[in-house]
């Protein structure tokens, strides 16, 4: 397995609709090798998700898992969850709005408003279809990973830009308690 590089924002890949995997593609030992390397490229990062665009590939692949995260200590743990050509089947109306970051808008953190409830089709890694429910944050994590397959980052979910701030200054004056837990 491999550490991925990541592309940042500007790349054009990050602003493209990612491309369908096909089954046979999806069987094929280069597609699992990057699913592999992605999910060890998430865990290196010490991220919570991460979209197939953001190696510079365009594929509607992504992967995400929570597990005593360091960087949001107070989330739930979520399995390990291989996205492959995933759909939104439902998305509540009810919003919550917190902090994201991302690894290619390096450094930054700004609120963005997502949906409390999300229900997503997809295929695992192994080519079966497969629902998953989600709420509070594991649903904005999919969210947000399912963004970047639709060449969108959490910028664009942002309704107030004047929350975007350096990581450094988030920490120092918007980390709330909890937060650091």
């Amino acid at each position: 397995m491999s550490i991925l590089k990541t592309s940042k924002l500007g790349n054009p890949v990050l602003r493209q609709i990612a491309k369908e995997v096909p089954l046979a593609e999806l069987k094929s030992p280069s597609i699992q090798k990057l699913i592999d390397d992605m999910v060890e490229t998430m865990h290196e990062y010490d991220g919570v998700g991460l979209a197939a665009p953001q190696v510079h590939e365009s594929k509607q692949i992504a992967v995400l898992e929570v597990h005593n995260s360091k960087r949001y200590p107070w989330a739930p743990n979520v399995p390990l969850l291989i996205l492959v050509n995933p759909v939104f089947l439902s998305k509540s109306d009810e919003t919550i709005e917190g902090w994201e970051g991302c690894l290619s808008v390096e450094g930054f953190r700004g609120k963005a408003t997502r949906s409390k409830k999300v229900t997503v089709r997809f295929l695992d890694r192994k080519g079966r279809e497969q629902r998953v429910e989600a709420e509070g944050f594991p649903a904005v994590v999919i969210q947000h990973e399912l963004d970047h397959l639709a060449g969108k980052v959490f910028l664009d979910r942002m309704r107030d830009l004047s929350t975007l701030t350096h990581l450094k200054e988030y920490e120092r004056f918007w980390m709330k308690p909890q937060d650091e837990e």
